[in-house]
């Protein structure tokens, strides 16, 4: 990834204190953290846009994760993190991330492939009409 990604008018935030766990030797939030981070945003995204029933018999799973690191977080330093969907490909959706420090500058985005799954078929499932109208960003 070269371009910087910036969030989408209706995208999906969270905000994210750092723990002294998250602080690693260089004294700064540990680049693994992010993803962790960039998960968690992904499944509150789903759990916040899609009721208990409609996720019944679905799952996702990351098929490929894609991160630049541009600015370390500090400890005491609160983290806000954007999380919106690209293009849709069949089972799969590309979902961004952008994680931002408290003075509005990037600290890490990605940008990952999730696939759909059918719980019940155990198998990839094409992307159902109501999840690509609830999930795909308006503006």
């Amino acid at each position: 990834m070269s371009r910087v990604f910036l969030p989408a008018a209706d995208a999906f935030h969270l905000t994210f204190v750092p723990t002294a766990a998250d602080i690693d030797a260089n004294g700064h939030v540990n680049n693994v953290v992010y993803l962790a981070w960039a998960q968690d945003l992904a499944i509150a995204h789903w759990d916040a846009w899609a009721s208990p029933e409609e996720r019944a018999g679905w799952s996702w799973v990351a098929r490929r994760h894609e991160i630049d690191y541009r600015r370390e977080l500090l400890p005491g330093e609160v983290a806000v993190g954007y999380t919106w969907v690209g293009q849709l490909k069949g089972p799969r959706f590309e979902r961004y991330v952008r994680i931002d420090g408290p003075d509005g500058e990037m600290c890490a985005q990605s940008r990952t492939d999730w696939v759909l799954i059918d719980v019940a078929a155990k198998r990839p499932a094409r992307v159902p009409g109501w999840m690509i109208e609830r999930f795909t960003p308006k503006g």
